[in-house]
């Protein structure tokens, strides 16, 4: 407070030099005019001292000392010159009452060139010495908006106060320029100098109006509708943004929580309109904890998260199975490093087409506990070869569900996905299948409990359209969308690995569990939303060309059958559909019959076959 005081009387100081400058000089070129009489300067010193006084009286009134002359924008300056025009005004008429008559022409250019002279220094302190200041040793300080009057914003602002004198705090390099927030009652007021200078709604003309390069939104307790809301307009802008966490994930120390160190990036997945599903990580400890873990497809975006989730919880072995050995190996590498000796687990190449080899893993390690995340996932590739997806998706599942029965595996987990529902393209249908499978082996099996997981596009999984649309963002290329009206349904990997861990503990046998994945999102939003992130703007600098639905997609993807109903599990995110009822006899007659096909590599032949063994499969061509 005493520096806003001293900064305050600084200023005023600086108005009152410019005013009374400005009447000495400009009397002084009068007097210097052959038609100006020497009369006419009687009283000078009364006129200066008055009009001194109602300015500044003015200023005060009008707020212009309580805004940091470096942060003035148009309005600021309209209302000094508003004030200094009330002041002048003010002045004359007092000047009158004290029957004291100025000289009209002496006043107007007195009132003139006192009002530029202040709105003059103004502009040149905020255009060149502010430059100096903000400097700080060569570099700039950040202008930045924080999005949020209330406790987090206030410590936010406490933080970077603390941290001036220090230049190595990265808080230093933070201006606090203004602040936003939807209470009307906090608007103008203003916290350590900083003032709450409109709503959300106006974050894209705030930031060009106050030369905003940086965003901190500190709303760590609002709704997910209201904070997505937030980051829409924060995301409209060209300023890097940074987010508060949830209230549940901050870390908070001895009461006393550094916010700004805590700030993340904006990803993608605040955009998706719903929290992080929460789940029962006790329930997931009891399910894991000392059993022989296996994990197909370990080294994907799904299987190698799994294996970091699982590794948490205290497993007996974990083993590591995939195809790719550059995948394997890295996610072996990450554990060696975590881990060290601390963790037992164990990785090897091989493919689940190859039942001789699966059996040979099954037998020497005994998993008590199988998630199966091998699959081919690509739908238009699948589309092109469909007896490959044929052979790895459905055979690789039949053959690893069988081994896990063989062996009495205790669970059994399948990695579903919602273009299995209605499926019209090979690789929903071949996943479909691979449900049905599941579901048989959950009617006729005795001792292994075998479950579905369903979920929707992964952000960030190996083939989503995030990564595609990074790297044609950061390649100076057009962002590609198939259509502009086209939907899917999004979530997190570790949203989409926890579903299936605590799937895996609840489930009893045959359940596809679904989650509750809130709004769908539009694809070409996702575009948007992602160029904007890269602080470019959509359509503009970076193209967004609409290519044309691929073989086999459709606009909008469903999480359940018809055929299905739903109930509710203690989690209020996860349901369970119905399971159906699998002939055995039927099933297995067709199965075989598709497995010749695909063997023979007839892919019509194959699609026309799986299509019978799928009756919910429609292909698109």
């Amino acid at each position: 407070m005493s520096k806003f005081n001293f900064r305050k009387f600084v200023l005023m100081l600086a108005d009152i030099f410019i005013i009374t400058v400005s009447g000495i000089t400009l009397n002084y070129v009068l007097s210097l005019l052959p038609s100006y009489p020497p009369e006419a300067s009687r009283g000078l010193l009364y006129f200066i001292v008055l009009d001194i006084i109602t300015c500044v009286l003015m200023m005060l009134l009008f707020g212009s000392y309580s805004r940091m002359w470096r942060y003035f924008n148009i309005k600021d300056y309209i209302f000094s010159g508003v004030a200094m025009t009330a002041g002048f005004v003010l002045g004359y008429l007092v000047l009158l009452l004290l029957n004291l008559h100025p000289r009209k022409i002496f006043f107007c250019l007195f009132y003139l060139v006192a009002t530029v002279g202040v709105l003059l220094f103004r502009l040149a302190f905020k255009t060149t010495f502010l430059r100096l200041i903000e400097a700080g040793g060569g570099t700039e300080r950040q202008r930045t908006l924080i999005v949020g009057a209330g406790q987090a914003g206030r410590m936010i602002l406490t933080e970077i106060r603390n941290a001036e004198t220090d230049s190595k705090n990265p808080s230093a390099k933070i201006n606090p320029v203004a602040m936003v927030d939807d209470d009307p009652n906090k608007l103008h007021s203003r916290f350590q100098g900083v003032e709450v200078v409109g709503v959300c709604a106006e974050i894209p003309q705030i930031c060009k109006e106050y030369d905003i390069s940086n965003i901190i939104v500190a709303v760590p307790s609002c709704e997910e509708d209201e904070k997505r809301r937030i980051l829409d307009y924060c995301s409209s802008t060209k300023c890097k943004i940074k987010v508060i966490p949830y209230l549940s994930e901050l870390l908070l120390k001895d009461n006393d929580p550094q916010l700004i160190t805590q700030a993340k990036e904006i990803r993608i997945e605040d955009l998706l309109g719903r929290k992080p599903i929460s789940f029962n990580r006790n329930k997931i400890a009891q399910f894991i904890c000392d059993k022989v873990c296996m994990v197909t497809g370990g080294g994907g975006s799904i299987g190698s998260e799994l294996v970091r989730q699982i590794a948490k919880y205290s497993p007996k072995r974990i083993i590591i199975v995939d195809i790719y050995e550059n995948n394997a190996y890295d996610i072996q590498q990450e554990l060696r490093i975590e881990y060290g000796d601390e963790l037992d687990f164990v990785t090897l190449i091989a493919s689940v087409r190859d039942y001789d080899k699966m059996e040979s893993i099954f037998k020497k390690y005994r998993p008590q506990v199988v998630f199966h995340a091998a699959a081919h996932k690509h739908v238009p590739l699948m589309e092109t070869v469909p007896e490959e997806a044929v052979k790895n998706n459905v055979f690789g599942t039949f053959n690893v569900a069988t081994l896990a029965e063989f062996y009495k595996a205790d669970k059994f987990v399948m990695i579903s996905t919602d273009k299995a529902v209605n499926p019209t393209n090979v690789m929903g249908a071949t996943k479909r299948a691979c449900e049905m499978i599941i579901q048989y082996k959950a009617q006729t099996t005795t001792h292994t409990e075998f479950v579905t997981t369903r979920f929707g596009n992964v952000l960030g999984s190996n083939g989503s359209v995030i990564p595609l649309f990074r790297r044609q963002i950061e390649s100076g290329s057009p962002v590609t969308v198939t259509h502009p009206d086209i939907i899917r349904y999004f979530m997190t990997i570790p949203e989409a690995v926890s579903l299936v861990l605590e799937a895996g503990a609840m489930a009893k046998g045959g359940e596809i569990f679904v989650l509750d994945m809130g709004a769908p999102v539009k694809i070409t939003t996702l575009a948007e939303n992602l160029i904007r992130m890269y602080g470019k703007v959509p359509y503009d600098e970076v193209p967004i060309i609409f290519t044309g639905l691929r073989p086999g997609e459709k606009l909008f993807e469903e999480l359940l059958m018809d055929e299905e109903g739903l109930k509710s599990t203690e989690n209020k995110k996860i349901f369970i559909g119905n399971q159906i009822q699998i002939d055995p006899t039927d099933m297995l007659y067709k199965l075989n019959l598709l497995h010749e096909s695909a063997q023979e590599n007839n892919s019509e032949r194959t699609v026309e076959l799986l299509s019978e063994l799928v009756p919910t499969f429609h292909h698109q061509v």
